[in-house]
């Protein structure tokens, strides 16, 4: 289908999902040309649109770039779950990062990718792997691990038929190879990753579980390989876990 056909074929509301979605993780700030070549619209239409959404805060301007606004993020933190999550949670993830000094995550799954709701950043001056409202692979993050080893199989399968992108030579990306380690994780209520997502990134995770014993997101630690090793950071990161599966109303058997 040619630009021209889509956009004649889309509404407003579909257009302006297209110009959210074409901000990528990394991102520090997009051009309009490059915005709508990855959102697929004509030039015109993503610099009106851009107007729009800046005046009512939806985009920031800082000069010919376009970043993801504040009111977005105000509109994300009155969701119900994540905020009552983060009430929770954040005591915690301040404890936890003051004992090991490296960035805590908390995240939820979506489809077949976790997203954080909220972060506390530890001492190192690395570049972050992670945003507020950012989104990573499940399978080849120990926070999505942590949670896929305590959801239903349906869950499991549709994250593996969606694909096992192949982030670094590390990336479990055989169906088989990921059950295996779900098994093991759900034996011992935490996950771990070292280079899976991220070249020089290690992580601990350990899933949040609510009534029922089902997961509701996970807590991590993560950091360099250099100052983080899983294995060490478990027994922290286990404990954080089982503080605010508690907290929720469960009292977790892992």
């Amino acid at each position: 289908m040619r630009t021209s056909d889509w956009t004649d074929s889309v509404s407003v509301l579909d257009r302006v999902t297209a110009v959210f979605d074409a901000f990528g993780e990394n991102d520090e700030g997009i051009g309009v040309s490059e915005l709508a070549r990855r959102a697929n619209l004509p030039k015109s239409t993503v610099s009106r649109l851009a107007a729009d959404l800046v005046a009512q805060r939806f985009l920031d301007r800082h000069g010919d770039k376009l970043y993801l606004g504040t009111r977005l993020f105000e509109l994300a933190m009155t969701v119900e779950q994540p905020r009552r999550l983060r009430h929770l949670a954040l005591p915690v993830m301040t404890e936890l990062r003051d004992a090991t000094g490296q960035t805590v995550n908390l995240a939820v799954l979506e489809g077949a990718d976790v997203v954080f709701v909220a972060i506390v950043r530890g001492e190192s001056a690395s570049k972050p792997l992670a945003r507020m409202g950012g989104r990573l692979p499940a399978h080849a993050t120990a926070l999505g691990k942590a949670i896929l080893a305590f959801s239903p199989q349906d869950v499991v399968e549709r994250v593996i038929r969606a694909g096992l992108e192949v982030r670094t030579p590390h990336t479990i990306s055989e169906p088989s190879a990921l059950r295996r380690e779900l098994i093991e994780i759900r034996r011992l209520g935490v996950a771990t990753e070292n280079e899976e997502c991220a070249i020089d990134r290690a992580c601990a995770a350990s899933p949040i579980l609510g009534h029922g014993g089902a997961p509701v997101a996970a807590i991590s630690v993560t950091g360099t390989v250099a100052d983080v090793v899983p294995d060490r950071v478990a027994p922290a990161v286990r404990a954080a876990g089982m503080t605010l599966s508690r907290r929720l109303g469960t009292s977790p058997a892992h």
